[in-house]
């Protein structure tokens, strides 16, 4: 560890090292509960303000807000897919860093790691986020979670099981909804992750994987649109089209995979005939066979024709 801290001093240098031996030192964040301390000084990440450059955890402390007590971290498959996930929107709204952790062992070593200097780490994607909103905006967001009451009812009445809640939220900015697991279990990626085990045990799964809550934001036009429909009649088919439309679209933009992708199929070539103006096709593939009476004359039959 003395020897990595020695190549650390040089930058250029601990980037090539970095580069090759990242897994392993976070492999001994999640072995190593001895030397975790020391070892997580060497852990580099991309952030929401790095640009390409990979920095430290005593850095990202460093440059943390005034009042900031939590380090925000978001796991994800890739760089790309985390940069533009809906859960960072309103931490960037804010001016609030977000660590990058795109390594499949990341998951592994965060559950060891629960803490650094003394700020705790908090995984934007689970649970409730705190955004130490101002006194305005905290009866700006009440205000909001009231005009939404009846859409949340409605969206989880058309969900049902496959979300534990809907609730009006903060957290989204630009997008019309996320769906956030609870804070223990695992999050979607962890849920990709070990779905792609050969030998995963699925009786792990069935209690490992969390509930899932879909939030709305209650901004966004698409949102506003939907509760207004609702308030004019709850039973709109149309309404419910679209609720399943977003829980899918959520599902994919939140880091799961869908578990009925014909479905979600059916709904997108409907918007897509709407949108182009086709009236609703049926399974019309019986339409071209003649009636059986059509094979029949006036005089008996088709039995008797045989005859």
């Amino acid at each position: 560890i003395e020897m990595f801290n020695e190549i650390a001093e040089n930058k250029e240098d601990f980037d090539k090292f970095y580069e090759t031996f990242a897994r392993n030192i976070k492999f001994g964040i999640h072995e190593d509960s001895t030397n975790r301390e020391k070892i997580s000084e060497l852990l580099r990440y991309n952030t929401t303000k790095s640009g390409e450059e990979l920095i430290s955890l005593r850095e990202y402390c460093d440059r943390m807000k005034e009042g900031q007590e939590s380090i925000y971290f978001i796991t994800g498959e890739n760089k790309k897919a985390v940069q533009e996930s809906p859960f960072i929107e309103g931490l960037k709204k804010r001016g609030l860093e977000v660590l990058f952790m795109t390594d499949a062992i990341d998951e592994y070593a965060m559950q060891q790691m629960k803490e650094y200097d003394g700020k705790k780490f908090v995984n934007v994607t689970k649970g409730e986020l705190d955004l130490d909103l101002t006194e305005d905006e905290k009866a700006q967001e009440e205000k909001l979670k009231d005009m939404t009451k009846d859409l949340c009812e409605v969206v989880k009445e058309t969900l049902g099981e496959k979300v534990e809640k809907v609730v009006s939220s903060q957290r989204i900015v630009k997008s019309p909804c996320a769906i956030t697991t609870g804070e223990f279990g695992w999050s979607a990626n962890m849920e990709r992750i070990m779905k792609a085990q050969a030998l995963r045990n699925n009786q792990m799964s069935t209690y490992m994987v969390s509930k899932k809550t879909l939030e709305l934001n209650p901004t966004h036009p698409i949102v506003v649109e939907l509760r207004n429909k609702v308030a004019d009649d709850k039973n709109d088919k149309t309404v419910k089209d679209l609720i399943w439309l977003l829980f899918d679209t959520a599902l994919l933009t939140s880091g799961f995979s869908l578990e009925e992708p014909t479905n979600f199929a059916e709904r997108i070539h409907r918007m897509i005939s709407l949108g182009l103006s086709i009236d609703d096709v049926s399974d019309d593939s019986d339409d071209d066979l003649p009636d059986l009476d059509d094979d029949l004359d006036d005089d008996g039959s088709m039995m008797d024709q045989v005859d």
